[in-house]
C-alpha cells in the first residue's frame, strides 16, 4: 500500500462519498505521477479485463475508461447502447451482472435510471464503478473534476465555486456539489434558470447541514467576478420531458467573451462535456478555458482508479 493512501482493492465506487478525503487524495497524487510518467504503470494491468457496459449515451466517459485500461496494459470487452445487449430481450440488471462479473475483473456502468449503480453493485462479485446513473451520481466525472481544480488552482479550501446551466437534471454538479462541501471554506453560488434550480436535497438537505456557505442567482453576470472556478452544463434535452420546456430555456445561459471580462485572471472554465452551445467557441483561446484539459485529467484519475481497485498498485 501507498503512504497516504488507502487500500482501495475490490471497491465498488458508486457515489463520491464512497470514498474518503485521503483516499481521493492518494488517487490525485498516483495520477499526476502517470501524467508525469507516461511508462508508469503501463503493463500492470496485463490479462485484467474490463468490462463497459453503457445502457446510455457516453463519448468521454467510455472512451478514456476504455484507454485508461489499455494505457494499463489490460483489455476491454462490453457494449456501447443497451440494444446490443440482452437488456433488449428483458435482462434484468442483476442478472447482466452476475453474467459479465463472470467474465471481467471490473465493470464500469452507465444507466439512465437513478440507483441502477447500487443495484449493480450488489450483484457483482467484482468491483462496480458508477458512469453515471440518471440525474443522481457521477463520481468518475467528479474525481476528473477535483483533480483539474487541484492542478490548476492548487486547492480546494476557500476557494468560490460557481455552476451555472441545468442544475436540476445535472448529475455531474449533484457529485462535484457533495465532493466539495467535505473540503473547508468553499463557497457556491448556483446560477440557474427558476425552472432548472438546484434540487433542495443537494442545498438545504446537504450544503446547509453540513454547514456550506451557499447562495442561488439566475444571473451569471451577477457573480462572475467572484468565481474561482466556473462549471458550465448543458441544457439536457434527453432529462426534459416537455419539448417547449427545452426549447425555451436551452439558450438561456451562454459564456462568451464578454461575460469573461469580468471574471478573475486566475479563475478556470470547467464542463463536463459534451458542449452544445453554451460556451461560445471563442471562449476556447482563453487561457482560463479548462475543459478539454479536464477531459485529460479524466483519463489520468481513471487509470489510477482501476490500477487501484483491480490491486495492481
Amino acid at each position: 500500500m501507498r503512504s497516504g493512501r488507502t487500500e482501495l482493492k475490490g471497491r465498488h465506487l458508486v457515489e463520491p462519498g464512497d470514498f474518503s478525503i485521503e483516499e481521493m487524495s492518494g488517487l490525485f497524487s498516483l495520477a499526476e505521477r502517470i501524467e508525469a510518467d507516461p511508462a508508469y504503470l503501463r503493463e500492470s494491468c496485463r490479462g485484467k479485463l474490463l468490462a463497459t457496459l453503457f445502457f446510455e449515451p457516453s463519448t468521454r466517459t467510455r472512451l478514456s475508461f476504455e484507454a485508461a485500461m489499455l494505457r494499463l496494459g489490460g483489455s476491454c470487452l462490453g457494449f456501447a447502447e443497451p440494444g446490443s445487449s440482452s437488456a433488449a430481450k428483458g435482462e434484468s440488471l442483476a442478472d447482466t451482472i452476475k453474467t459479465v462479473s463472470c467474465y471481467a475483473d471490473a465493470i464500469v456502468m452507465r444507466n439512465p435510471k437513478e440507483g441502477a449503480a447500487v443495484v449493480a453493485s450488489r450483484y457483482a462479485s467484482v468491483p462496480v464503478v458508477n458512469g453515471g446513473d440518471g440525474g443522481h451520481h457521477h463520481p468518475t466525472q467528479t474525481l476528473t473534476d477535483l483533480l483539474t481544480i487541484r492542478r490548476l488552482r492548487g486547492r480546494f479550501e476557500g476557494l468560490t465555486v460557481g455552476f451555472c446551466g441545468d442544475l436540476k437534471f445535472g448529475r455531474t454538479v449533484h457529485s462535484l456539489a457533495k465532493a466539495l462541501s467535505r473540503y473547508t471554506g468553499v463557497r457556491m453560488i448556483f446560477i440557474s434558470p427558476p425552472e432548472l434550480r438546484v434540487p433542495d436535497y443537494i442545498t438545504r438537505g446537504g450544503l446547509a447541514k453540513a454547514g456550506v456557505e451557499y447562495r442561488e442567482t439566475d444571473r451569471l453576470e451577477k457573480v462572475m467576478g467572484e468565481l474561482d472556478v466556473l462549471y458550465m452544463t448543458r441544457v439536457q434535452r434527453e432529462r426534459f420531458f416537455n419539448e417547449e420546456d427545452y426549447i425555451r430555456l436551452k439558450d438561456s445561459y451562454i459564456l462568451t467573451m464578454e461575460k469573461m471580462a469580468a471574471a478573475k485572471d486566475e479563475m478556470i472554465v470547467l464542463h463536463p462535456l459534451p458542449r452544445v452551445n453554451e460556451i461560445a467557441l471563442e471562449v476556447d483561446a482563453d487561457p482560463r478555458a479548462a475543459y478539454f484539459k479536464q477531459a485529460k485529467y479524466g483519463m489520468y484519475v481513471r487509470m489510477a482508479l482501476l490500477s487501484s481497485i483491480l490491486g495492481v498498485v
